[in-house]
């Protein structure tokens, strides 16, 4: 039984309550029962038990016509944060309408949220380049010449001093690695200028060098290319997870890969660390996520107590140049 499309929520109730009605008033008129002017017990049974009856088929046919929108609530509150689910649109008249009106709310919504996210990650990235840019041609230029001038100094210092200007030039020396290291963090110019898996691979060298944890790397061959937006969420997933696997997790080993598997690009990030339990939503992860459907990839983190953790990222390779 299908209703028109049409209907009213309240027009439906009322229909199914005026046809339980008709239906118990034709019993009364042309079933062989009376009730006289006088009723004894027995009719007044009767009377009762045709009541009950017509009730409960009142309520059954009810709950039946409002299932469906109990359903849609249901599923209402199971949308996702980041990616909701089409709500199934069944039923008729008005809960298929809410169904398909909430339908075209949740595109629209993702749809602004991924534009909203792409110019803010855009941002990101670009106040990422101007620092990155700052640093190395400031920053690194003025320990550059801190540099020369230690050098100069320590050839015309007595002896005395030769040991200390030395210490001091090695500090400098140090903290300009350091600002170089970190200036490649914020824009990985190897990932512009040699494309993601040379980027990848640089990133799994420095983590191996700061973190004293042996980085095994599996990149597959002939892999497709992706647009610049989805390698840079791919680099930066990587970043992150290499960077929780040094910081939380104690790993002394961890795996970077990336392959192909059918329709889909494949980053993981394997580490033999001590796990967790329980998934934390911490910003790190929520980063991660969000990056993952700016670009319609899908993200999942694996971990157990003792047993290592796995962040994987699969990207589809619709999303390509």
């Amino acid at each position: 039984m299908r209703l028109p499309s049409h209907l009213l929520l309240f027009w439906t109730i009322c229909l199914i309550n005026g046809a339980v009605l008709v239906v118990g008033a034709l019993v009364l008129v042309l079933s062989p029962a009376r009730v006289s002017s006088d009723p004894v017990p027995s009719e007044v049974l009767v009377v009762g038990i045709g009541l009950a009856v017509v009730l409960v088929a009142d309520a059954l046919l009810i709950r039946w016509a409002l299932a469906p929108l109990q359903r849609l609530i249901a599923r209402l509150g199971d949308i996702e944060r980041l990616e909701p689910t089409r709500l199934p649109e069944e039923g008729s008249g008005p809960v298929l309408g809410i169904a398909q009106s909430v339908n075209g709310l949740l595109l629209r919504l993702a749809e602004e949220r991924r534009t909203g996210d792409a110019r803010a990650l855009a941002a990101q990235e670009a106040e990422r380049h101007r620092i990155a840019q700052e640093l190395h041609d400031e920053v690194g230029q003025s320990l550059t010449v801190v540099l020369l001038g230690l050098k100069q100094v320590e050839s015309h210092a007595p002896s005395e001093l030769v040991e200390e200007l030395a210490a001091v030039r090695e500090s400098a020396r140090a903290g300009l690695d350091d600002v170089r290291r970190v200036a490649r963090r914020l824009r990985p110019g190897v990932l512009e200028d040699l494309g993601l898996t040379s980027a990848l691979a640089a990133l799994a060298t420095d983590f191996a060098d700061h973190s004293g944890a042996a980085v095994r790397r599996s990149f597959a061959p002939g892999l497709p290319p992706l647009s610049p937006e989805a390698e840079v969420v791919v680099y930066r997933v990587a970043q992150e997870a290499l960077t929780n696997a040094a910081r939380h997790a104690d790993a002394h080993a961890v795996e970077l890969s990336l392959r192909r598997l059918g329709d889909w690009v494949v980053m993981e990030v394997n580490d033999d660390g001590r796990g967790f339990e329980g998934l934390d939503e911490g910003s790190g992860l929520m980063g991660m996520r969000e990056r993952a459907a700016l670009v319609r990839a899908e993200l999942s983190v694996i971990s157990q107590p003792r047993r290592g953790t796995t962040v994987r990222l699969r990207v589809p390779v619709g999303v390509a140049s």
